[in-house]
């Protein structure tokens, strides 16, 4: 051995130990060197394990590095090293005996940003190679001067287990014999300064529960029950099918569940109520719980605060088992500044961009992947796959789309680099948009990805192939914003308001839609959905009843977020259960139960889904009637049959309105908000209303109807 590479060694600065740790031949020996810090003695035991040959390794280097010699020319395939130390001895193999588990195809994927199943290769597996059970490491870190493993097996010394650099790929390697499943681990860096730092796995499959921050050795051991689920879900185009949301905080829907607890309760709660879906706000491991989780630590570690991750399987397996898909909120737009984390990995900006211009986000305090760069793009468009196969995750609604794709988002002049052609787009994250949702629909056709997208940028729910984004939906912010303020003004102002109800029309088929009254409306002084309505108690609960009927009509899929579906008055909080208490109150039962009967008329009617994002599933009756504060439309399922929505957002009772209808005959009243069932003052038009011959509205043929105050109330023919 060279001099230098002895106190690299020693430094633990050297890129490859296995170069000179382990068996190998030297001038026509053997030789087997170990490096063992503060061991008083080291023999090799080669050869069968009952009757072995030992081969006494001599202390060449005071830092603890052995070396001996052995006759013949050929290292021996197998042996293992026992290790003294003055409070005693312990024999284990060599982890520099093993060639690396990491092929080359793997390194060359990685660097061109093709390696679509990167969770397979790095993180921490548990393998069995040549015999031998034990766990191999592998990390990214290529500006590191050196990456050594430290966990429980190792007291956290950094000097026992150097890892070694595969070529320029940039990643790390060990294998690591007897370690298992719940070992914790991290990965000591030596940066391109020297200086020592300690970070969390990138693709650690499990965490500790924070505030604790080791990444944790996982094998699932989960078997599924949702082969069926998964079979149908790929034959399925969600755009054209019934689709209604429940949006859920796993940690305060009811506080203090676990996963597991949340899978006796939460299914069953879900389909009673009609829904079609759940959708977790983020399920991945974050250190900062106010953060809810839109600030990922871990982005391939579920959070350990409810259990593990195959606890986290079984929930949804039980909500598939229910015939409920299930959509995960998923972060690509940021990540949080934790020493312990992504930023500054290798001691270099790696996952983020130097310049804070481009690399850190001023809203909210965190950093921006660079999307630039392969790599970097690899990671996030893997950990799309992985949650979709690993977890069998049906949908993924990406966070904040508008802050990756603008350049100066919130951002004043001077503060952002305008890309290559003078333009504010992030052309590197418009990029890996497509990317992602072109291999995310290549895999799993039957999924879906859902765009949090709050301005005008065109097609964001339209195919690449077509100049889109690839989405296969966008929340309607638009339509969220314009209905949430109308509703909130007192009724003898909403006539000067009317146009923020119609304007969505304009644009409502100019992508695939999602209505969402998510958990940003209702927090932060905000107020819950019913706070936001005017009037005495009477006027609150009928206003609301109002607004989900005409919600649920509109075009577009529904989302609200619990607590909604019971007309909550407080305003969400994480740390405390969304108020189950209310629902003693008979206005509260009654919301609930108008929210589970809008989803089952809503499911039977494929006028209400089968043509949202069509301009022929829509057209007005009236949307002109201001001084009224009424409006009326009809939607067309594709086989003609049509769904007549009245709404009336007076508190005054409108009787002998005559409404245009499209066909002669008796129309059913299939849901009235008005209705003693769900607390209403019951005024309606006895169940049904008979149309005539009488143009009326541009329709061929009217009826006379009484709308109820403050009420939404659908016909259909009979």
């Amino acid at each position: 051995m060279k001099k230098d590479e002895v106190e690299r060694l020693v430094r633990g600065e050297h890129h490859e130990p296995h170069r000179l740790f382990g068996a190998h031949t030297e001038d026509g020996r053997v030789v087997i060197r170990a490096f063992r810090p503060d061991a008083t003695a080291v023999v090799a035991l080669v050869g069968p394990e009952d009757k072995p040959e030992r081969v006494k390794l001599d202390q060449v280097h005071d830092a603890g590095l052995f070396e001996g010699t052995m006759d013949g020319t050929t290292p021996p395939s197998a042996y293992r090293l026992e290790v003294s130390y003055a409070s005693g001895s312990f024999t284990i193999d060599d982890p520099y005996r093993f060639w690396p588990t990491i092929g080359e195809l793997d390194q060359y994927l990685l660097g061109e940003g093709r390696h679509e199943r990167l969770w397979q290769k790095l993180g921490a597996h548990e393998m069995t190679v040549d015999g031998v059970a034990g766990t191999a490491f592998a990390v990214w870190a290529p500006n590191a001067r050196a990456v050594r493993v430290v966990g429980d097996f190792n007291s956290w010394d950094g000097r026992l287990h150097p890892m070694r650099a595969l070529g320029s790929s940039g990643i790390w390697e060990l294998f690591l014999p007897e370690v298992a499943a719940g070992a914790r681990y991290k990965y000591e860096l030596v940066t391109p300064s020297g200086a020592l730092t300690l970070k969390a796995d990138p693709v650690a499959f499990a965490a500790e529960e924070p505030p604790k921050t080791a990444s944790v050795v996982y094998t699932s051991a989960y078997r599924w029950g949702d082969a069926d689920w998964m079979a149908d879900r790929e034959r399925h185009d969600r755009v054209t099918e019934p689709m209604s949301t429940y949006e859920v905080h796993l940690g305060s829907w009811r506080h203090g569940l676990s996963y597991r607890e949340l899978a006796d309760q939460l299914p069953d709660y879900v389909a009673d109520l009609g829904f079609t879906h759940v959708e977790f706000m983020p399920v991945a491991e974050h250190p900062y719980a106010p953060s809810w989780g839109y600030q990922v630590s871990a982005y391939y570690a579920p959070t350990a605060r409810f259990g593990t991750p195959d606890d986290l399987r079984h929930l949804i397996d039980r909500l598939h088992q229910r015939g409920i898909g299930v959509l995960v909120d998923w972060v690509p737009a940021h990540f949080p500044k934790d020493a312990f984390a992504l930023a500054r990995f290798d001691g270099t900006a790696l996952y983020e961009h130097e310049d804070p211009r481009r690399g850190e986000h001023p809203d909210w305090g965190s950093l921006v992947f660079n999307f630039g760069r392969n790599e970097v793009r690899n990671f996030l468009t893997a950990n799309a796959l992985y949650w979709l196969e690993e977890f069998h995750v049906d949908g993924l609604r990406v966070d904040a789309v508008a802050s990756m794709l603008y350049l100066d988002y919130s951002r004043n002049e001077g503060e952002w680099v305008p890309n290559e052609y003078g333009g504010n787009e992030d052309l590197d994250a418009v990029r890996f948009l497509k990317d992602f949702n072109t291999v995310a629909y290549r895999e799993h056709p039957g999924a879906m990805t859902v765009a949090e997208e709050s301005t005008a940028w065109p097609s964001v729910s339209r195919p690449v192939y077509l100049g889109g984004l690839g989405f296969g939906f966008k929340w309607n912010m638009g339509w969220m914003h314009d209905s949430l303020q109308y509703i909130s003004k007192d009724p003898i102002y909403r006539r000067f308001h009317h146009h923020q109800l119609t304007f969505s029309l304009i644009y409502a088929f100019s992508e695939n839609f999602i209505l969402p009254i998510s958990h940003d409306e209702v927090v932060h002084g905000k107020g819950s959905l019913l706070g936001k309505m005017p009037g005495d108690t009477w006027r609150r609960f009928a206003n609301l009843r109002a607004y989900l009927g005409y919600m649920w009509a509109h075009p577009g899929k529904q989302l609200i977020f619990m607590g909604c579906e019971l007309g909550q008055e407080s305003e969400w909080s994480h740390e405390r259960s969304i108020d189950w208490e209310s629902l003693a109150d008979p206005n509260h039962q009654g919301v609930q139960t108008l929210v589970g009967d809008l989803n089952r008329v809503y499911r039977a009617n494929p006028a209400l889904w089968q043509q949202d994002s069509k301009p022929e599933g829509f057209s007005w009756v009236d949307p002109n009637d201001v001084d009224d504060n009424a409006l009326s439309f009809i939607r067309w399922a594709a086989d003609g049959r049509p769904l007549v929505c009245l709404c009336n957002f007076s508190p005054v009772p409108r009787s002998d309105y005559r409404i245009g209808l499209p066909t002669v005959g008796r129309w059913v009243e299939v849901l009235n908000t008005d209705s003693e069932s769900y607390g209403g003052t019951n005024v309606g038009n006895m169940g049904a209303v008979e149309a005539e011959a009488i143009e009326w509205d541009g329709q061929p043929a009217s009826g006379r109807v009484t709308l109820p105050p403050l009420a939404t109330v659908w016909l259909a023919p009979e």
